[in-house]
Order: C-alpha cells, then structure tokens, then sequence
C-alpha cells in the first residue's frame, strides 16, 4: 500500500485478497474504517468475476439463495451474467485456459468472508479467473486506472449512524479525508 499511498495515518477499510484487484477504500478515520470493514453495517460490494465455464441462470441460483460453504450458508447474493468489463488486461493473468470459454459475472455481496466470492463461484462448479471489486457502496472504480487514486470527502451524520454519504458539505468537524485507489498487481 505504502506504494501508492505517500501521506501517513490511511488505513485500509476492508482488504483484496493477493489475487483480486479493484478498489480498495482507504481512511484516516477509525470509525468511517470499522463501518465500512464491518459485516454488521452490511455494506454492499461489487464484484466482477471471470469464471471457467459459462454458468445458466438455474446454475446461478444457489448463489442468489445463499450457498453453503465450509464456515456456514452465505447471505443472498445477486447474481447477473454480464458482457465482459472495459479493463485493462492484466498482465500476467492470474489464469489462463486456451481451450476453456469463460463468462463474467457481476455479484454483488453484503458481507466479506475470506476470499467468498471465489469459493462461491467455485462451490457451483465455476472457478474464478479473474476478480476485480467494483464498487463499495457508492463508490467504484469508474474513472480509476490501475494504480490512482482519488480523495473524497464523507460525512457522518449524528442523527443516523448507519449511513454514509459520499461527497456531502464540507463541515469542519465531521468531514473525514479517505482515498479511494485502484489497486492491481
């Protein structure tokens, strides 16, 4: 992190695995990090997934029901066959399958299992490739290449703990400094 990120005290709100790439939200607030960290607040993340194989909507299912894995039955997901992503290409790729088609996928999730989203896909025959976190919230990586960053603004309100804005009024007192990078290996 200490790579693309000069000004000491951010932290990271949340994590990507070695192998995932995308957004990452980081924070100079503790209480801003633990509500976007925290399952508890439920936060919807975006992902774009590449899987091995091309999955029908029945194959999709128990992702959207909740599948089980080894530390216990996932919330619901939504799941949705997308055409593929306007990315860089990554170099090297994670995994390459000549012979194999492949099918991206977007999934968005309200809790952060460790690596979940790849062994969802893997718990339905389907491995992922390639993953790349889209968004967090209201936050995305449009307008981001590898490697930027940008900085915005957050309020949160006294009156209703559990929502952030993005981008509200600054105001001396509860304005938070975060940066939001791109991150790729």
């Amino acid at each position: 992190m200490s790579d693309f990120v000069k000004e000491p005290g951010f932290y990271a709100a949340g994590r990507l695995d070695y192998d995932s790439e995308g957004l990452l939200i980081l924070t100079n607030e503790g209480e801003l990090q633990h509500r976007l960290a925290n399952p508890r607040f439920k936060l919807e993340k975006t992902y774009w997934v590449q899987v091995e194989g091309i999955p029908s909507e029945d194959e999709l299912e128990p992702l959207r029901a909740g599948i089980k894995l080894k530390d216990g039955i996932t919330r619901p997901a939504f799941v949705r066959l997308i055409d593929e992503p306007d990315i860089p290409d990554r170099h090297p790729p994670i995994r390459y399958r000549a012979n194999q088609p492949t099918q991206w996928l977007e999934i968005k999730i309200t809790e952060g299992r460790n690596r979940q989203v790849r062994r969802m896909t893997a718990a339905i025959g389907f491995p992922t490739l390639r993953l790349v976190r889209y968004a967090i919230g209201n936050w995305t990586i449009d307008q981001l290449m590898p490697g930027e960053h940008r900085l915005d603004q957050v309020f949160l309100p006294a009156e209703k703990p559990d929502r952030i804005r993005k981008n509200s009024p600054k105001r001396e007192s509860n304005s938070r400094r975060n940066k939001a990078i791109r991150r790729q290996k």
